[in-house]
C-alpha cells in the first residue's frame, strides 16, 4: 500500500506557531511518527508540504494511479478551496482529511469545511495522532476491499 501525506499552508511552522492550539511538535517529528507507523503497517509513505494551492493540486493530480490513499491536512484551504475539493474528486483516491485542532470548537468561520465532502472521512481534534488514525483508517479500508 502506498500513501501520500499532504500538508498545506503554515503547517511547516508547527512547533512555532500558536503552540496553545497546535502544540510543540514540528512537522518533521510528526512525519517521523507517521513513517514509523507506516513501516509497522507495511505501507510505503510519501510526504509533501506546500503553502501554495496550485502545488497541492498538482501533487494530487501527479499521484493518480500511483498511490492507494491520501492523508491531507489542507490547513486553511479546507475552508474555501473548491479547487482542492475538485482535485481530490478527480483522482478517485481514498482520502482522509486531518485537522490537528478541533475546528468545530474554534471560530465559526473554521467550521465550514469545503474540502471534506470529497474525502472518505475527517479526523479533527486529536492533535498529531489524527494522522496516525487516518493512516490506519486507510489501511483498514484497503484490507476490506481486497
Amino acid at each position: 500500500m502506498k500513501v501520500l501525506v499532504i500538508n498545506g499552508p503554515n503547517l511547516n511552522m508547527l512547533g512555532i506557531r500558536e503552540k496553545n492550539i497546535y502544540g510543540t511538535e514540528t512537522l518533521e517529528s510528526i512525519n517521523n511518527d507517521i513513517k514509523k507507523r507506516a513501516d509497522e503497517l507495511g505501507c510505503e509513505i510519501e510526504f509533501f508540504q506546500s503553502n501554495h494551492e496550485g502545488e497541492i493540486i498538482d501533487k494530487i493530480h501527479s499521484v493518480y494511479g500511483k498511490v492507494d490513499g491520501i492523508v491531507i491536512n489542507p490547513g486553511a484551504y479546507t475552508h474555501y478551496s473548491l479547487a482542492i475539493f475538485d482535485a481530490i474528486k478527480s483522482v478517485s483516491i481514498d482520502t482522509y482529511e486531518v485537522h490537528i485542532s478541533n475546528v468545530f470548537a474554534r471560530e465559526e468561520k473554521r467550521t465550514n469545511l469545503v474540502t471534506t465532502p470529497a474525502c472518505v472521512g475527517v479526523i479533527s481534534g486529536f492533535g498529531s495522532y489524527g494522522y496516525i488514525l487516518a493512516l490506519e483508517g486507510l489501511c483498514h479500508n484497503a484490507s476490506k476491499k481486497n
